[in-house]
């Protein structure tokens, strides 16, 4: 009789069925391959199906926390949403109410992407879940600006939106902003704290970074081109100066012991065909978010 040999499946990990069900896992994934609003390179769209795949290659076993948090606690991983052709606002709305249906499962919600556009709907949602969030965002751009390119709902526009719900924001890695942005940064300290890339460098968000988050539930959203694009170039708007990978762990390290995350995304990769190293780097880096927020929950 002849053989043959099967190909993992096509979920997060590559996972079998006996540790990706949905009742038996502790977290879910979400693909949200949107891409409507995107300014510069294109390829969001493309996003969260590379680093799905690119996943199966990340081994499971994690040094630090001396185990297999996959097999330990569960991963599944959910259909896509289908983009809305009605645009970015109705797209946003959707992305709400799927994620308040998976919330209120009380697993974590990890989202893929897409354009940035994706975590207003999950902030939302977040939002309407638990009252007292923070969102903790890892970014090159503020993304605050009120609108742009005629939409609300644009890439651009994220954190403004996060804001507009009286939420509170801690931004790292910020090496580019607008003035309209600067104005409400300097008019808003209370709301917005903002660590530009150079203070994150210098290490001057350390002291301040779990004081700001510590008791509260946390909406981690990392945009990848937050990171330097020496390490993962496959962004639409890469931007010289930013963090590298020990500095963006030491960040999600310190928001998962302080924090409790109930949710994070993962952003704006733009896959380059022949280099599967960015979209590598962020499988690795969704499980080790992952690992980690749900070894501290």
């Amino acid at each position: 009789m002849p053989s043959y040999e099967l190909l993992p499946p096509d979920n997060f990990l590559g996972l079998d069925d006996e540790f990706s069900s949905y009742d038996q896992s502790a977290a879910l994934i979400l693909p949200i391959p949107y891409e409507a609003t995107v300014s510069y390179g294109q390829g969001t769209r493309e996003g969260p199906r590379a680093l799905l795949y690119a996943s199966r290659q990340v081994e499971l076993y994690d040094r630090e926390l001396g185990d297999e948090p996959a097999l330990r606690h569960g991963i599944h991983t959910l259909p896509a949403i289908a983009p809305a052709s009605s645009g970015p606002e109705a797209m946003v709305a959707a992305i709400a109410a799927c994620a308040a249906e998976h919330l209120a499962s009380g697993k974590l919600l990890v989202g893929l992407g897409g354009e940035h556009t994706i975590s207003a709907g999950i902030a939302r949602a977040v939002h309407a879940q638990y009252s007292d969030m923070i969102m903790v965002q890892i970014d090159a751009h503020a993304d605050l600006r009120n609108e742009y390119e005629g939409s609300q709902y644009s890439h651009a526009c994220i954190a403004r939106r996060v804001f507009d719900m009286g939420v509170p924001i801690v931004q790292l890695g910020i090496r580019s902003v607008c003035r309209e942005e600067v104005e409400l940064i300097d008019a808003e300290p209370e709301q917005l704290h903002v660590y530009f890339a150079e203070d994150v460098h210098a290490g001057r968000h350390r002291d301040e970074l779990a004081d700001l988050v510590r008791g509260r539930n946390v909406f981690l959203t990392i945009d990848l081109d937050g990171l330097d694009p020496s390490l993962i170039p496959a962004t639409g708007t890469p931007e010289p100066g930013g963090l590298y990978w020990d500095q963006a762990l030491e960040i999600i390290r310190t928001v998962c012991h302080a924090g409790r995350v109930v949710a994070f995304d993962c952003v704006e990769l733009a896959p380059i065909a022949g280099q599967h190293g960015s979209e590598f780097l962020a499988a690795k880096l969704v499980y080790k978010t992952l690992s980690l927020a749900l070894a501290t929950r």
